[in-house]
């Protein structure tokens, strides 16, 4: 289904031990693990993402400026000086100038326990990009400067990477989150603002370096649940012309990127929808792809979100980075509180990427149960029923699925659940991957305002 589960299944562990130890409850349980956290009233989710020529005259620059056009970005003007960097998957150490810009502090709406980076990149050969993000707890105190990915949209120069093992003790990043290491605390530490920093690299001498698009992030505070009100369909059905790819068909392919196509929900998922908007790989891309394999634009987009620290293709900010690679995309992981957030984005013609966890029996008709799994909504039905692409199908023609509205509703939106053992694991709380034309129109402006993503 998907390489998730190991990171979440760490993280939603860690979190239980800390939350027990906190509440006193010695070893942790079913009814502590569920105890709702505090938090602020009313909204639970905060984006702030950076991408317009104001945005980026802001902040602070130490060698980058901000250059404008149809697409404004940040760029190298003058390197800021010179490092050397070791690549900790390929052992080649290399030497690379770089400059860098510093975001305005962004306080939350939100004190939040989990934060999202996500950002929109061109990298040519010879460059990459560093993201980093630092908050601000309730306490007053800093969070360290922490690395939430190093990017490129090739593997040549550097492998893409998350860092593992960065903590200060009170919060720390699981492969692409950083969570409050013990939220349910007396003291409820939440992170009340937050800025990002980003290093850009080139080859020395190089005239060019990467351009950034985007970027920021989505903070949240999402309370522990097991099971989540069922909504009201607000109507009509609709239903949105989405490409259908199978990960199943490239069982077996290319293991060196996640094991192969059994595990690649999320590329897949990203694929679908890139081409609906009409993005299409070039035959340059897939020239190393098997020519006897089908749909080989499916084994390019697992070979580009491929993270080489956490094995796998479904870091969640990789994804919408590789899809802003596509000429006039933009992509962004925030987290959406109700199945009417989707109707809003469908209406609008903008499907969604969702993930989910469910035992076999929690989700009727799809037949398998999942510790982690990607899917593509493309629409509702007259009755509110979720109409999705579910990769994890044994063609492509299978791919299109109706799942019950309250069962989906629930699978995506809870926090908690137990698992096929009975023990408690994670939920993914609502996450979702959004990708749209850079160049919003105002239908698409509109709904994605109403869903607190602009």
């Amino acid at each position: 289904m998907t390489a998730s589960t190991p990171r979440r299944a760490v993280l939603v562990a860690a979190l239980a031990v800390a939350t027990a130890a906190a509440a006193g409850v010695p070893g942790g349980n079913a009814s502590a693990a569920a105890r709702p956290t505090p938090r602020a009233a009313g909204r639970t989710v905060d984006n702030r993402f950076w991408y317009s020529f104001a945005h980026w005259l802001a902040g602070a620059h130490k060698g980058t400026t901000a250059v404008g056009g149809a697409r404004p970005g940040l760029e190298i003007k003058t390197a800021a000086g010179r490092t050397e960097y070791a690549d900790p998957h390929t052992g080649t150490k290399s030497v690379w100038e770089y400059a860098t810009w510093t975001s305005p502090v962004h306080r939350s709406t939100v004190p939040a326990t989990e934060a999202i980076a996500s950002w929109n990149a061109r990298t040519p050969a010879g460059t990459w990009i560093q993201i980093e993000l630092r908050g601000t707890y309730t306490d007053g105190t800093a969070t360290l400067w922490y690395v939430m990915g190093r990017w490129a949209s090739g593997d040549r120069d550097i492998r893409r990477t998350s860092v593992d093992g960065q903590t200060d003790g009170k919060s720390t990043v699981w492969t692409d989150t950083l969570a409050v290491d013990a939220p349910a605390a007396a003291a409820g530490l939440r992170i009340t603002d937050w800025q990002l920093r980003l290093t850009l690299y080139r080859k020395p001498g190089a005239d060019r370096g990467p351009t950034v698009w985007l970027a920021g992030a989505m903070v949240s505070d999402v309370p522990d649940r097991f099971a989540v009100p069922a909504s009201s369909f607000s109507g009509p059905a609709h239903e949105l012309k989405v490409p259908r790819y199978s990960q199943e068909t490239h069982a077996g392919q290319y293991p060196e990127y996640d094991n192969g196509g059994e595990a690649w929900c999320s590329p897949t998922s990203s694929q679908m929808i890139i081409e609906y908007w009409g993005g299409k790989a070039s035959a340059t891309a897939l020239t190393w792809v098997n020519p006897r394999y089908a749909d080989p634009q499916i084994c390019h987009a697992a070979r580009s979100t491929y993270d080489a620290a956490y094995k796998g293709c479904g870091n969640w900010p990789f994804n919408p980075a590789y899809a802003a690679t596509y000429r006039g995309l933009a992509g962004v992981v925030t987290r959406l509180t109700a199945l009417s957030d989707l109707e809003t984005l469908v209406r609008a013609g903008i499907p969604a990427i969702t993930s989910q966890s469910f035992r076999t029996e929690e989700l009727s008709g799809a037949g398998y149960g999942t510790a982690g799994h990607l899917m593509t909504v493309i629409g509702f039905t007259a009755a509110g029923d979720v109409i999705a692409n579910d990769p994890n199908s044994p063609d492509n023609p299978a791919v299109r699925r109706v799942y019950k509205r309250a069962e989906w509703e629930t699978i995506w939106l809870r926090t908690k659940r137990h698992g096929a053992s009975g023990k408690v694991a994670s939920g993914a709380g609502g996450i979702c991957y959004l990708y749209f034309p850079a160049a919003l129109g105002a239908g698409h402006t509109a709904a994605l305002t109403a869903v607190g993503v602009l």
